[in-house]
């Protein structure tokens, strides 16, 4: 056992678990859960909205962490976590290949799930979330319904590390080009693919950062004067591309696809300067993450579905459903604080 681990196993021994963060304070009885993002944006403010309903609903007290500087910062997360003895941990990782053995660490001493991004090389008991190379393939389709007689698309995320991000822009790679459903497949991010009268010429990353979003935005607008579709695969994504098409005087004469919910988001669709978006539920994913581990805190091994993933499935937000959406939205976030 290396000396960071045996650390960690002593300061899980000694240190009592704390009672911070969403739930009431009513004593150390309560189980202590905790749910960990993979960075700060307005998607998972939706999702610490869900974790703090079902904290209020499972008697639990969680403590919500949004990390700032990626797989670095979710380590020394955790690490605090354990050391103060939680009942569960519900993560999101960043870099799912680099930190398994790290959550392997954690399934050790306490019940982990994943949610959002898997990290299916773990050991962790469950993963909560949509099938993402599906969900991308949503969002491929989006792309065909803008651009109907082809034309050249340019993708921006925030990183490809994580599992949600990789099969993600794979399923809206393959989609456009009409290729077969294979999750397997992978295009390396900076070659062009052509197919079927489309061209996808690039996959720009920012890892978080919302001035190299709009930047990497900007870049493509003054590389790509013929460009035909932008889309966006985190939730900061499209609203930087929207930034970055006003700046150009551009909005209307580049498309743009989008992913999750965020209000500039939506407020593009209502405008048309947003062609439609596929929109996650960041609400049921820290719901059902709290949920679950709430009832694994207390024994019941009957909340972990039965082939450790439940599936909560994307919804495409088009101009004929985004009034219904935003409002539904807007229920569920008001309705937890």
């Amino acid at each position: 056992m290396d000396r960071r681990r045996t650390s960690i196993l002593i300061a899980a021994l000694i240190l009592p678990a704390a009672t911070t963060g969403c739930g009431a304070d009513d004593g150390p009885q309560r189980p202590q859960v905790a749910y960990v993002t993979n960075g700060i944006a307005s998607f998972w403010t939706i999702a610490a909205a869900g974790a703090e309903a079902g904290a209020e609903a499972f008697d639990v007290d969680c403590d919500v962490r949004m990390p700032a500087s990626g797989s670095e910062d979710q380590k020394r997360i955790l690490e605090d976590l354990l050391a103060r003895g939680v009942d569960g941990i519900a993560i999101s990782p960043c870099d799912a290949q680099n930190q398994a053995g790290l959550i392997d660490e954690a399934c050790a001493l306490t019940h982990v799930i994943t949610h959002d991004s898997d990290a299916p090389l773990s050991q962790r008991l469950c993963y909560v979330g949509m099938d993402n190379y599906a969900a991308g393939r949503m969002c491929g389709a989006l792309v065909r319904e803008a651009l109907p007689d082809g034309g050249t698309v340019m993708l921006f995320i925030g990183r490809l590390e994580q599992d949600n991000a990789r099969l993600r822009r794979q399923g809206v790679i393959d989609e456009i080009l009409g290729r077969s459903f294979d999750s397997s497949r992978h295009d390396p991010p900076d070659q062009p693919v052509s197919a079927a009268g489309y061209t996808v010429l690039d996959t720009r990353t920012d890892q978080f950062d919302r001035s190299r979003a709009k930047a990497n935005a900007e870049d493509a607008l003054a590389l790509y004067p013929d460009l035909g579709c932008m889309v966006g695969l985190f939730a900061y994504n499209p609203p930087a591309c929207l930034e970055a098409l006003r700046g150009a005087g551009r909005v209307g004469k580049v498309k743009v696809v989008a992913f999750d919910e965020a209000d500039e988001t939506l407020q593009g669709i209502l405008d048309g300067e947003v062609h439609g978006t596929v929109a996650q539920d960041p609400f049921r994913y820290g719901y059902e993450s709290v949920r679950i581990l709430a009832g694994l805190a207390r024994g019941e091994e009957g909340v972990l579905p039965a082939d450790g993933y439940l599936d909560i499935p994307a919804t495409v937000v088009r101009a004929d459903n985004v009034e219904a959406f935003r409002a539904t939205l807007r229920e569920l976030t008001g309705a937890s604080r």
